[in-house]
């Protein structure tokens, strides 16, 4: 019986050993790189999520609180405060006054009733939670009352002009926290022109009618001196402009003929040091020369002077 032996030569052999090896350590390296992948993608991911959480929870911490401003009528509205974080700090007042604190420990939010004064008068409050954001709110109220105040200056002065539905009885008035003048109306209006005090001060004026209706009013009013002012000629052919105040001259106006109009602002070309005594010389025309002159003073209190000068 023949048998037939099937004999593969040796480099066959050797080629499908390299072959078989090689396959298997191409699927390892493709394993290894699948799961570093993997562990790669888990990774960023991660990140990406903490980075996201972290940027949230800064964010939730600088958020403030917020104010909101009910207007229920004419005459009282309806203050709320609300945070997604406890509240520290709540306070509201009406001009200058001093603040009302509302209590809101351990509150995230609050609510508190306003009655609105009677006149013009300005509302400001103020919030701050825990981590301590704050904000603050402003807003101005305009009731008309029993009783008008008005306050307007009238350089170096102040008018203050009161009228009422019913007979006016008295007033007081005060300057800072100095002791109340007290004047006497018995009548439907007045009006009252005082003297203001240099510098920066607080006005409070009060008045009372024949039924003991109330109405106080509060202002800030800057008292200053009318500057210093002299208009005259060199003789020749110019008109001459000394001007003086002990807080500075701001700017000078003059006009020539009701239509030449000039304008110096000093305090945009000289320090304040140079700018308590000024003179400034300017040509007249030929014939009627008639000048209106006006400085202003630091606190924008004017002095005017109209001359007629014939060159």
């Amino acid at each position: 019986m023949n048998q037939i032996l099937s004999v593969e030569s040796p480099k066959k052999e050797k080629k499908n050993k390299i072959r078989n090896g090689g396959t298997i350590e191409i699927d390892k390296i493709l394993k290894f790189f699948s799961i570093a992948i993997l562990f790669f993608g888990v990774f960023m991911i991660g990140s990406a999520s903490y980075s996201m959480y972290q940027g949230s929870k800064n964010a939730s911490s600088l958020a403030k609180p917020t104010i909101y401003v009910l207007e229920d009528s004419a005459t009282e509205i309806t203050l709320q405060i609300k945070h997604d974080k406890n509240l520290s700090k709540v306070t509201y007042k009406w001009n200058n006054e001093e603040p009302t604190e509302i209590n809101c420990e351990g509150k995230k939010k609050v609510e508190q009733k306003i009655q609105i004064p009677t006149g013009k008068n300005t509302l400001n409050v103020y919030a701050i939670d825990v981590n301590g954001q704050e904000i603050t709110y402003q807003k101005q109220y305009t009731l008309q009352g029993d009783i008008e105040i008005v306050i307007e200056k009238e350089d170096p002065n102040v008018k203050i002009t009161a009228s009422g539905k019913e007979q006016l009885s008295y007033m007081t008035y005060r300057w800072d926290e100095e002791e109340e003048t007290r004047v006497d109306i018995n009548d439907m209006q007045t009006e009252q022109l005082i003297e203001v005090p240099e510098g920066q001060h607080t006005l409070t004026v009060v008045v009372v009618d024949i039924n003991n209706k109330t109405q106080m009013q509060e202002q800030q009013v800057v008292g200053s001196k009318k500057p210093k002012l002299e208009v005259t000629t060199d003789g020749s052919d110019n008109f001459i402009i000394r001007a003086s105040d002990e807080q500075g001259i701001k700017r000078i106006e003059f006009i020539i003929n009701e239509t030449e109009k000039n304008l110096i602002n000093l305090d945009q070309v000289y320090p304040l040091e140079q700018r308590k005594e000024f003179e400034y010389a300017y040509p007249l025309h030929d014939g009627e020369n008639k000048l209106e002159v006006r400085v202003y003073n630091e606190n924008d209190v004017s002095e005017v002077s109209k001359v007629l000068v014939r060159k």
